[in-house]
């Protein structure tokens, strides 16, 4: 096959660094103010936008994997979605690290142009809100909603809205995770006293519990053993609750191994995303104190409760709350442990 012949490629045109290095247009300098740092300022924010604009880039690729309506577990699909939320969870802590260099830049050098940006905000990133978004989190889960619409344009509201309308990774890992026939297949778990997993798991789960951890078996019925019971609001499904913990659990085996890096892996990026947050609270407690934000929000304040509350993955966190060490674990029927296995009929 004859090779089409292209033009030669030259590095700053591949790049477009005419476009990149003229896009840093200090207000200071309008003004005929000095301040020095405004140009750190600028350029830490942009590189912010294009790790998040990297990031949006790697979610779609998994977001497209689990739009599929069937994956294998042991399928090149799940081994790539991990690969790229690896990469995300990276990225982000490139994004925590960088903190330290905006950092270099004292509370008296921020004044000196601090008046100039505003209402311009961090919290008017349209892309961040899309990260989150994609990943699970909704305008009705958001802190400070009424300040939320108050600060973006029309045009920006409607992206963000959109990004929430498609199918988020949350969603589309409760369908993945509720397609698994592990825990609760009946070719696997009908034995001869008809005795299924879940109540299996029970027994020794109940006998491990201290007196004051005697609550969680409550939960742990309403959310395993009585489905009439599960707790209403829960993003995760009581099947895919189900499958969750038993990857967590059986981690071992050959076939959940990537399952597990998977859900292993989101709960990395939640954890990122959350040191980022954190981050930029003690950045801003640093450098503004207790002044409102340029934006008009109230600052490290606004900030503290967007952190506490914005966490997608937490209800795969909560389940290592019904953990058991692997000696107490049910042992497994050996039909279930061949098909969990690399040498599968």
């Amino acid at each position: 096959m004859e090779h089409k012949q292209r033009p030669p490629v030259y590095y700053s045109q591949y790049l477009q660094l005419d476009k990149i290095l003229e896009a840093q247009a200090p207000e200071s300098g309008k003004e005929g103010i000095r301040a020095d740092d405004e140009m750190l300022f600028i350029i830490i924010h942009q590189t912010y936008e294009l790790w998040f604009k990297q990031i949006l880039h790697e979610l779609g690729i998994v977001r497209e994997v689990f739009l599929q309506p069937n994956i294998a577990d042991n399928t090149p699909d799940i081994y790539n979605s991990v690969h790229r939320l690896k990469r995300v969870v990276t990225i982000l802590d490139v994004l925590v690290k960088q903190m330290g260099v905006l950092e270099t830049m004292t509370p008296l050098d921020f004044l000196d142009f601090r008046d100039l940006l505003r209402p311009a905000s961090g919290f008017q990133s349209i892309q961040f809100k899309m990260v989150e978004a994609m990943l699970g989190l909704h305008y009705e889960q958001r802190h400070g909603k009424a300040y939320y619409l108050s600060q973006l344009t029309p045009q920006d509201v409607e992206r963000v809205k959109q990004a929430e309308e498609g199918k988020s990774l949350l969603v589309l890992v409760n369908a993945w995770l509720e397609r698994m026939p592990y825990a609760t297949g009946a070719s696997y778990w009908q034995d001869g006293g008809g005795l299924d997993f879940w109540a299996h798991y029970r027994q020794a789960y109940s006998a491990g519990l201290s007196e004051m951890e005697l609550g969680n078996l409550k939960v742990f019925d309403s959310i395993f053993i009585n489905p009439a019971d599960y707790p209403a609001g829960r993003a995760l499904s009581a099947a895919a609750s189900r499958s969750a913990l038993f990857i967590m659990l059986y981690r071992d085996h050959p076939l959940l191994q990537l399952p597990y890096e998977l859900m292993n892996t989101l709960l990395e990026v939640d954890e990122g995303m959350s040191m980022w947050r954190h981050r930029h609270i003690h950045l801003v407690q640093r450098t503004i104190g207790k002044r409102v934000g340029t934006g008009g929000s109230t600052g490290a304040e606004y900030l503290r409760g967007a952190a506490d509350s914005h966490y997608v993955f937490k209800e795969l966190a909560e389940l290592t709350s019904f953990l058991l060490p692997r000696h107490m674990l049910p042992t497994l029927p050996q039909n279930l442990v061949a098909d969990l296995g690399y040498n599968r009929p």
